[in-house]
């Protein structure tokens, strides 16, 4: 049997899509087995900050791929979203994107819907991009930063610190905790993040034996999609420090749609844009969205993000 040490953050959350993901090998390949290597990151040790407030990129995932790239680890599993959109020259490759979960986020309370909360509630979230929306939304709510993992911020809402948290529902999905929702929030209101609800094998370049193994569980519309809102995001030049929504969805065949939105800072506006094709025009498409956004603007909104919150 051949046995693969695969690095991983040691939170709750990582440590379940991780071994569900080497479940999923498993199935197709009994002939391997698996090591678990735990690897504290830049974003596990700096857990005060908010996440738009720190100066690097890559802080979930940098030092685990450091550690592919240079062979202490075979390979790692990561949250897709984490993974910035500008790849740098690691000596990695993302060998397979199995198939996603929920690309949603969701609303968890005491039994009480976002729109129904009172004027002055406090909703927490850890990104721009929720709060941009939370605000669209409902301008009347606060919004307030915050950290830690899922326990971590239900927990706020249990013990009244807050009157609601947004997040990602393929986090839920994956700890098995689903019924903590308070209510699935639309992609219409509550577009998603670049890759959100999807997994992210890495592997070292060239290592083609391993990387065969963990296509085997390669989903080739997951892998449209993503590479589509990815697409997006990088002709925007946009990071954790703009609020940028990007859907990419195949409903049926080989069809693509492709939305994208970005909401301004100073006022109640957001703009938006789509396009649709085949799976092969996956990049195109994206690219060409973040075109139809800029032609409206995209660019002068993102100006007063970055001035605010600094360059990304």
């Amino acid at each position: 049997m051949i046995v693969y040490t695969v690095g991983t953050r040691g939170s709750k959350l990582a440590l379940a899509q991780t071994n569900r993901t080497l479940g999923q090998i498993r199935q197709k390949h009994p002939e391997v087995d698996f090591k678990l290597k735990v690897i504290k990151t830049e974003g596990d040790r700096e857990h005060g900050k908010p996440l738009f407030s720190i100066d690097a990129k890559g802080i979930f995932e940098r030092e685990i791929d450091q550690e592919v790239a240079s062979g202490e680890i075979d390979f790692a599993v990561h949250s897709l979203k984490d993974v910035p959109i500008v790849e740098q020259s690691t000596g990695t490759v993302l060998a397979a994107v199995p198939k996603r979960d929920s690309p949603c986020d969701v609303f968890i309370s005491k039994g009480i819907k976002i729109e129904e909360l009172p004027k002055g509630s406090i909703v927490g979230t850890g990104s721009l991009r929720r709060l941009a929306e939370i605000k669209f939304v409902r301008p009347n709510l606060e919004v307030e930063p915050i950290r830690g993992n899922v326990d971590t911020r239900i927990g706020k809402v249990e013990n009244g610190e807050l009157a609601g948290v947004v997040i990602a529902e393929a986090g839920l999905e994956r700890m098995n905790i689903t019924s903590q929702m308070t209510q699935r929030l639309s992609l219409e209101d509550f577009p998603s993040a670049a890759g959100q609800g999807a997994i992210a094998i890495v592997a070292k370049e060239g290592n083609t034996g391993l990387i065969e193994i963990l296509q085997s569980i390669e989903d080739k519309v997951t892998r449209a999609e993503i590479t589509a809102e990815r697409s997006l995001v990088l002709k925007l030049a946009g990071g954790c420090r703009v609020p940028i929504g990007a859907v990419g969805r195949v409903v049926e065949g080989d069809v693509l749609t492709v939305h994208g939105s970005i909401y301004a800072l100073n006022e109640r506006k957001k703009i938006c844009a789509s396009a649709k094709g085949m799976l092969l025009q996956a990049e195109e498409l994206g690219y060409k969205v973040g075109e139809a956004l800029i032609a409206q603007g995209a660019e002068d909104i993102e100006k007063e993000w970055r001035e605010k919150y600094g360059v990304w």
